[in-house]
């Protein structure tokens, strides 16, 4: 009760939990993981999007679509890490609760898509338009992480007074 209490005061982050944070060397790899599917992301969307007009292409954009896979249960792994030592456990913390309910529908999507490549479940197009429904959950997902990111920084910005962290 007490720990609500002091993050119903504080915002995101108890002090306990800012500090396990900051001092996290996984702190580092979601800051870089992050940019990285995204730009895996743009790259597959315009060869997705490129195989659908054109029905060219349908190589490139499978082998993007595995490689966003990839990296997307990379940046899954690595995330639940980083949530098991700021917060406890390696999902569904109170705080990212939301987030990582998306996730799984992200990663559930990008997974249907892997079974489907894999067992011809769909066909070329339909498995291009589950990608793209894959991608656009993703992006909800990114956009959520981006706001929450945003959230932090401006409680940082409003607890350093005078250049003393609060």
């Amino acid at each position: 009760m007490a720990n609500r209490r002091q993050r119903t005061q504080s915002g995101l982050y108890t002090t306990d939990e800012r500090a396990r944070r900051d001092r996290s060397g996984w702190t580092l790899v979601q800051g870089i993981l992050a940019p990285v599917q995204f730009l895996v992301f743009l790259i597959s969307a315009g060869l997705v999007l490129r195989f659908l007009a054109t029905g060219e292409g349908y190589f490139a954009a499978t082998l993007s679509i595995v490689a966003k896979t990839f990296v997307l249960y990379l940046i899954m792994v690595t995330g639940a890490i980083w949530e098991r030592e700021v917060f406890g456990v390696y999902l569904f913390a109170p705080v990212f609760f939301w987030e990582d309910m998306v996730s799984m529908l992200v990663i559930g999507l990008h997974t249907a898509y892997l079974i489907a490549l894999l067992t011809d479940w769909l066909d070329a197009r339909d498995q291009m338009l589950l990608a793209l429904a894959a991608y656009a959950t993703y992006v909800i997902n990114a956009a959520q992480f981006l706001l929450k990111l945003r959230a932090a920084r401006r409680e940082a910005e409003s607890n350093n007074i005078g250049g003393v962290t609060t």
